[in-house]
Protein backbone atom coordinates (compact mmCIF):
# COMPACT_ATOMS: atom_id res chain seq x y z
CA UNK A 1 0.00 0.00 0.00
CA UNK A 2 1.21 3.34 -0.92
CA UNK A 3 1.83 6.02 1.85
CA UNK A 4 -0.76 8.23 2.99
CA UNK A 5 -0.08 11.67 0.87
CA UNK A 6 0.03 14.30 3.29
CA UNK A 7 -1.58 17.89 1.54
CA UNK A 8 -1.25 21.57 2.90
CA UNK A 9 -4.36 23.40 0.56
CA UNK A 10 -4.12 27.02 1.62
CA UNK A 11 -5.36 30.28 -0.10
CA UNK A 12 -6.26 34.39 0.74
CA UNK A 13 -9.61 34.73 1.95
CA UNK A 14 -11.83 34.56 -1.27
CA UNK A 15 -9.50 32.53 -3.30
CA UNK A 16 -11.90 29.82 -3.57
CA UNK A 17 -9.73 27.17 -1.24
CA UNK A 18 -12.82 26.13 0.19
CA UNK A 19 -14.24 24.75 -3.15
CA UNK A 20 -10.74 23.28 -4.17
CA UNK A 21 -11.76 21.36 -0.46
CA UNK A 22 -14.53 20.31 -1.62
CA UNK A 23 -13.48 18.63 -5.09
CA UNK A 24 -10.22 16.81 -3.36
CA UNK A 25 -13.29 15.48 -1.08
CA UNK A 26 -15.14 14.09 -3.78
CA UNK A 27 -12.23 12.44 -5.34
CA UNK A 28 -11.72 10.38 -1.78
CA UNK A 29 -9.63 12.56 -0.06
CA UNK A 30 -10.09 12.93 3.88
CA UNK A 31 -10.01 17.08 4.69
CA UNK A 32 -8.59 18.19 7.90
CA UNK A 33 -10.07 21.62 8.19
CA UNK A 34 -8.57 23.69 10.99
CA UNK A 35 -10.66 26.72 10.97
CA UNK A 36 -13.55 24.16 11.89
CA UNK A 37 -11.05 23.00 14.51
CA UNK A 38 -10.36 26.22 16.21
CA UNK A 39 -14.30 27.24 16.00
CA UNK A 40 -15.20 23.75 17.76
CA UNK A 41 -12.48 24.68 20.30
CA UNK A 42 -13.89 28.26 20.92
CA UNK A 43 -17.51 27.69 20.67
CA UNK A 44 -19.07 27.01 24.03
CA UNK A 45 -17.71 24.50 26.13
CA UNK A 46 -14.68 24.16 23.84
CA UNK A 47 -10.93 23.44 25.15
CA UNK A 48 -9.21 26.50 24.52
CA UNK A 49 -11.88 28.59 26.23
CA UNK A 50 -10.28 28.54 30.35
CA UNK A 51 -6.96 29.30 29.00
CA UNK A 52 -9.05 32.45 26.89
CA UNK A 53 -10.39 33.47 29.71
CA UNK A 54 -7.82 33.38 31.86
CA UNK A 55 -5.46 35.39 29.33
CA UNK A 56 -7.98 38.16 28.08
CA UNK A 57 -10.88 38.26 30.49
CA UNK A 58 -14.28 37.25 30.26
CA UNK A 59 -15.46 40.64 28.61
CA UNK A 60 -14.22 38.50 25.22
CA UNK A 61 -16.52 35.55 26.60
CA UNK A 62 -19.91 35.73 25.34
CA UNK A 63 -23.23 35.41 27.32
CA UNK A 64 -23.68 31.88 26.21
CA UNK A 65 -19.40 31.36 26.92
CA UNK A 66 -18.26 30.72 23.53
CA UNK A 67 -14.88 33.36 22.25
CA UNK A 68 -16.62 37.07 20.91
CA UNK A 69 -15.31 36.70 17.81
CA UNK A 70 -16.17 40.42 16.87
CA UNK A 71 -14.12 41.78 20.23
CA UNK A 72 -11.25 39.66 19.50
CA UNK A 73 -10.79 40.31 15.81
CA UNK A 74 -11.07 44.44 16.70
CA UNK A 75 -8.41 43.56 19.44
CA UNK A 76 -6.00 42.08 17.04
CA UNK A 77 -6.73 44.59 14.12
CA UNK A 78 -4.89 46.84 17.00
CA UNK A 79 -2.72 45.14 19.15
CA UNK A 80 0.07 42.91 17.16
CA UNK A 81 0.44 40.81 20.32
CA UNK A 82 -3.28 40.00 21.04
CA UNK A 83 -3.29 37.67 17.91
CA UNK A 84 -0.10 35.74 18.59
CA UNK A 85 -1.73 35.06 22.72
CA UNK A 86 -4.55 33.92 21.36
CA UNK A 87 -2.57 31.06 18.77
CA UNK A 88 -0.61 30.52 21.60
CA UNK A 89 -3.52 29.13 23.14
CA UNK A 90 -5.42 27.92 19.73
CA UNK A 91 -2.85 26.38 17.96
CA UNK A 92 -1.26 23.31 20.46
CA UNK A 93 -4.58 22.57 20.31
CA UNK A 94 -5.49 22.42 16.56
CA UNK A 95 -2.35 20.64 16.11
CA UNK A 96 -3.60 17.59 18.34
CA UNK A 97 -6.66 17.52 16.71
CA UNK A 98 -5.59 17.48 13.23
CA UNK A 99 -2.92 14.52 13.86
CA UNK A 100 -6.04 12.75 15.74
CA UNK A 101 -8.15 13.18 12.18
CA UNK A 102 -5.12 12.13 9.51
CA UNK A 103 -4.31 9.29 11.81
CA UNK A 104 -8.23 8.05 11.43
CA UNK A 105 -8.11 8.52 7.63
CA UNK A 106 -4.92 6.91 7.65
CA UNK A 107 -6.66 3.59 9.05
CA UNK A 108 -9.49 4.18 6.87
CA UNK A 109 -6.52 3.25 3.78
CA UNK A 110 -7.18 6.99 2.50
CA UNK A 111 -4.69 7.59 -0.07
CA UNK A 112 -4.65 11.29 1.13
CA UNK A 113 -5.24 13.49 4.40
CA UNK A 114 -5.57 17.57 3.09
CA UNK A 115 -5.12 19.78 5.89
CA UNK A 116 -6.96 23.51 5.19
CA UNK A 117 -5.08 25.36 6.54
CA UNK A 118 -5.69 28.98 5.93
CA UNK A 119 -2.24 30.32 8.13
CA UNK A 120 -0.05 27.80 6.64
CA UNK A 121 2.27 29.90 5.09
CA UNK A 122 2.45 31.96 8.02
CA UNK A 123 3.24 28.79 10.69
CA UNK A 124 6.45 27.71 11.67
CA UNK A 125 5.38 24.05 12.08
CA UNK A 126 2.97 23.16 9.53
CA UNK A 127 5.14 22.93 6.30
CA UNK A 128 7.72 20.15 7.73
CA UNK A 129 4.68 17.46 8.20
CA UNK A 130 3.82 18.39 4.71
CA UNK A 131 4.51 16.32 1.53
CA UNK A 132 2.95 19.26 -0.64
CA UNK A 133 1.56 22.52 -0.86
CA UNK A 134 -1.24 23.47 -3.19
CA UNK A 135 -1.97 26.97 -3.10
CA UNK A 136 -5.08 28.23 -4.50
CA UNK A 137 -3.97 31.89 -6.16
CA UNK A 138 -6.12 35.28 -7.44
CA UNK A 139 -5.98 38.68 -6.97
CA UNK A 140 -6.64 41.14 -4.05
CA UNK A 141 -9.21 42.81 -6.05
CA UNK A 142 -11.29 39.28 -6.98
CA UNK A 143 -10.91 38.25 -3.29
CA UNK A 144 -12.52 41.44 -2.44
CA UNK A 145 -15.55 41.22 -4.96
CA UNK A 146 -15.95 37.29 -3.84
CA UNK A 147 -16.07 38.04 -0.35
CA UNK A 148 -18.41 40.97 -0.43
CA UNK A 149 -20.92 39.33 -2.94
CA UNK A 150 -20.92 36.42 -0.08
CA UNK A 151 -20.80 38.59 3.56
CA UNK A 152 -21.87 41.59 5.09
CA UNK A 153 -18.20 42.42 5.56
CA UNK A 154 -17.45 45.83 3.74
CA UNK A 155 -14.67 46.59 1.28
CA UNK A 156 -12.57 48.00 4.72
CA UNK A 157 -13.29 44.91 6.97
CA UNK A 158 -11.92 42.41 4.26
CA UNK A 159 -8.67 44.67 2.95
CA UNK A 160 -7.89 44.52 6.40
CA UNK A 161 -8.01 40.79 6.78
CA UNK A 162 -6.45 40.55 3.53
CA UNK A 163 -3.80 42.60 4.90
CA UNK A 164 -3.59 40.66 8.30
CA UNK A 165 -2.54 37.35 5.92
CA UNK A 166 0.91 36.31 4.23
CA UNK A 167 1.23 38.64 1.09
CA UNK A 168 0.57 36.46 -2.17
CA UNK A 169 3.79 36.39 -3.39
CA UNK A 170 5.08 34.90 -0.02
CA UNK A 171 2.16 32.16 -0.30
CA UNK A 172 2.75 31.57 -4.04
CA UNK A 173 6.44 31.14 -3.46
CA UNK A 174 6.15 28.50 -0.34
CA UNK A 175 3.73 26.25 -3.09
CA UNK A 176 4.50 22.91 -4.90
CA UNK A 177 1.55 23.51 -7.20
CA UNK A 178 -0.61 26.34 -7.73
CA UNK A 179 -4.27 26.54 -8.80
CA UNK A 180 -5.02 29.97 -10.56
CA UNK A 181 -8.47 31.01 -9.85
CA UNK A 182 -8.49 34.23 -11.55
CA UNK A 183 -11.41 33.61 -14.14
CA UNK A 184 -12.68 29.66 -13.29
CA UNK A 185 -16.22 28.88 -13.39
CA UNK A 186 -17.22 26.32 -10.71
CA UNK A 187 -16.95 23.60 -12.89
CA UNK A 188 -14.00 24.78 -14.76
CA UNK A 189 -12.29 25.10 -10.82
CA UNK A 190 -12.98 21.69 -10.33
CA UNK A 191 -11.69 20.16 -13.57
CA UNK A 192 -8.63 21.48 -12.79
CA UNK A 193 -8.36 20.07 -9.35
CA UNK A 194 -9.11 16.49 -11.11
CA UNK A 195 -6.12 17.58 -13.25
CA UNK A 196 -3.99 17.51 -10.87
CA UNK A 197 -5.08 15.03 -8.25
CA UNK A 198 -2.81 11.91 -9.40
CA UNK A 199 -0.32 14.29 -7.89
CA UNK A 200 -1.84 13.55 -4.73
CA UNK A 201 -2.69 9.86 -4.85
CA UNK A 202 -5.74 10.86 -5.92
CA UNK A 203 -7.55 9.20 -9.47
CA UNK A 204 -11.12 10.37 -11.19
CA UNK A 205 -12.46 7.95 -13.83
Amino acid sequence: MAPIVRLGLTGGIGSGKSTVARSLAELGAAIVDTDAIARDLTAVGGLAMPSIAATFGQKFITSAGALDRERMRALAFTDATARKRLESIIHPLVGLEAQRQASSAAGEGRACVVFDIPLLVESSVWRQKLDHVLVVDCTPEIQISRVMARSNLTRDAIEKIISSQVGRERRLCAADTVICNIDLSLTELAGEVRQISHRFGLSFK
